[in-house]
């Protein structure tokens, strides 16, 4: 929904999603990026634990600024997100074909 009303999101950003210390188009362009770009990386199981622990970072700022009263959503992704960091992505993850690579390489 963000990006299929760019204008809308960059309003939000500005009126109601005040983040601190950021710019709201700065702000829009880092929270579109990390939900959209996450997702992906988390689908696919690349940079699995790095991706959680930014998703968590986000998860935290909502909570904190803008939706303090959402705890029981961002308790649930956040207990998903957990398990992951913890676990990582498991076997069939492009993460552990890289490890798995890895350490076939001689040397």
């Amino acid at each position: 929904m963000k990006l299929d009303d760019w204008a809308g999101t960059l309003s939000l950003f500005e009126t109601d999603y005040k983040v601190p210390l950021l710019p709201p188009h700065i702000a829009a362009y880092m929270a579109a990026g990390v939900e959209l770009g996450g997702a992906v990386l988390i689908l696919v199981g690349l940079g699995t634990r790095a991706v959680a622990l930014a998703l968590l970072g986000m998860i935290a700022v909502i909570q904190v600024f803008v939706y303090p009263e959402a705890w029981p959503t961002h308790i649930q992704w956040v207990a998903f997100l957990l398990l992951l960091l913890a676990r990582g992505p498991g076997l069939i993850s492009l993460d552990a074909l890289i490890c798995r690579l890895l350490a076939r390489r001689p040397g």
